[in-house]
């Protein structure tokens, strides 16, 4: 399998997520132009993409959902508060319904040789969901948007090879920064985003000989910046729980603009 974060931050977020043979994309929060930029540096267009999984109706992460599926007649898989608040957002346009796909938590389906798992997150939208994907024995899980974890989290990104997380912001410059008080609330509570600490606390819980690789994703331009989200976190496993350093795995952090190097597990 391979995984890639064409864009993952505050401002928009895709990821690829394929196989040899399937190919899928998590969201589509970013232009159009940008995720065919982002496939063609994996040697993909969209026509080679089978399904776009979408996590929730916030718009970085459906903002060229109707431009993909009208253009290229991708199928799209959501859950129903999902789709229904889509479909209620001028912005999307019309999309077809027979490109629909409703999906449910803890419902498994198969997209190609890809086994897709949907998975309850805690955030402020009709009826979010994160994703994990399995093929061949290998899994990958992409997890954003949620603003705690919990023991249903855990399990569900148990045995994960890759796992993309959401470390959005640091609290203190969270507290400190310009947001309005309401947003910082909002951002703060059980259906706001993880802070850099929390995501490391979650990841110290699912660590395993068979990690390949961590991935940091959805930081906040504003409250945040790479070099503490890593630091942050690599520190919050070094304090856990768990048999594994910081260092027993590589860490990297996604960039908001543009792909970073995929990795194969």
């Amino acid at each position: 399998m391979r995984l890639c974060p064409i864009a993952s931050g505050s401002s928009g977020n895709s990821i690829y997520v394929g196989s040899d043979t399937t190919h899928i994309l998590i969201d589509a929060g970013i232009s159009g132009k940008r995720i065919c930029e982002g496939l063609n540096s994996l040697d993909l267009s969209p026509n080679d993409i089978s399904g776009l999984l979408i996590t929730h109706e916030h718009s970085d992460h459906i903002q060229s959902i109707g431009v993909m599926a009208r253009k290229y007649g991708i199928p799209i898989y959501a859950t129903e508060g999902t789709v229904s608040a889509v479909k209620n957002m001028k912005s999307c346009g019309e999309i077809d319904d027979s490109l629909i796909t409703i999906v449910r938590a803890d419902h498994k389906f198969t997209i190609g040789d890809i086994v897709v798992n949907p998975v309850r997150i805690s955030h402020d939208a009709a009826e979010p969901v994160a994703y994990t994907l399995e093929s061949e024995h290998r899994k990958a899980s992409v997890i954003t948007d949620l603003g705690i974890y919990n023991d249903y989290i855990i399990n569900a990104l148990e045995g994960s090879n890759v796992i993309l997380a959401e470390s959005n912001h640091d609290v203190r410059m969270l507290q400190v920064g310009p947001y309005p008080y309401y947003l910082k609330q909002r951002i703060l509570s059980d259906h706001g985003h993880l802070s850099n600490e929390n995501c490391g606390r979650m990841l110290s819980r699912v660590l395993h000989d068979g990690v390949k690789e961590i991935i940091l994703g959805h930081l906040s331009k504003e409250n945040n910046i790479p070099e503490l989200a890593y630091e942050a976190v690599r520190l919050e496993i070094e304090a856990g729980d768990t048999p594994y350093k910081g260092s027993d795995f590589p860490i990297r952090v996604a960039k908001r603009d543009c792909p970073i190097a995929p990795v194969e597990f």
